[in-house]
């Protein structure tokens, strides 16, 4: 198999004020306040290679590196240090409703998103009862999006960004929001994805889902890699890992 992703001794810090102007009042009577940055690493040299075809898992307790790691692969954040390459198209579902407008429809919605997305007008309304179908919005298609809740809005953003061709799927716990019957879904689809020969890095906190579905998979610890194998072994070293709090 090809290499589809790659990371190669990736690392990434922000700079968190410890002191910080609030209002233009705080300003004007304190213009040479020195404000105080702490750095605060959420990468740390880390390197994978991702083959063509896989489905790869990205584990960690919170704050340990994953999204920020998904956000730099996508694109939204620049590496500090190290090189990411990816082979083929990249497509991301990172951020819950990114692209949403409350104040209109799910149909007006489905439209806009599509179409940022990358689709053409044709191409959704050709896809456009599957999106709804997938969604199980047929009830709530003509309903505004701010009074949908949290699952019924991932549901749909997962079933439009699905509608965009993709060599790379980027998922961010797309399995914390929703019913069971809808995950159930959400991992068949994967597995069809697989067989097309698609490949997708998964983060989630659902480890049996990730040892269940994924070949591979990474463990993060306060951004750095602590365990990288297959998912089964991975999954077995950050629960025990987790259980003695080491």
């Amino acid at each position: 198999m090809s290499t589809a992703v790659e990371l190669a001794n990736v690392s990434k810090a922000f700079r968190l004020p410890h002191q910080r102007q609030t209002s233009i009042k705080e300003i004007f009577l304190h213009p040479r306040r020195k404000i105080e940055y702490e750095l605060n690493v959420a990468l740390h040299d880390v390197s994978v290679e991702i083959e063509r075809g896989e489905c790869f898992g990205v584990i960690g307790p919170n704050g340990s590196g994953k999204s920020t790691l998904l956000k730099i692969l996508a694109g939204i954040y620049r590496a500090d240090a190290g090189a990411v390459r990816v082979d083929g198209l990249l497509s991301p579902f990172i951020e819950l409703g990114v692209g949403f407008h409350p104040d209109l429809n799910a149909r007006d919605n489905i439209k806009i998103n599509g179409t940022l997305l990358g689709l053409t007008s044709s191409e959704l309304t050709e896809r456009f009862d599957e999106i709804v179908r997938f969604a199980e919005l047929e009830r709530f298609v003509d309903q505004k999006l701010k009074n949908y809740s949290s699952g019924m809005q991932v549901r749909l953003a997962f079933s439009i960004a699905i509608q965009v061709p993709f060599d790379v799927l980027v998922l961010d716990e797309v399995l914390a929001v929703g019913d069971r019957s809808f995950q159930e879904k959400c991992l068949a689809t994967f597995e069809r994805f697989r067989e097309e020969g698609k490949t997708i890095l998964f983060v989630s906190h659902d480890l049996g889902a990730v040892s269940s579905y994924c070949d591979r998979a990474l463990l993060l610890e306060n951004g750095r890699p602590v365990a990288l194998g297959s998912a089964d072994e991975v999954v077995e070293r950050y629960e025990h890992y987790d259980s003695v709090g080491a």
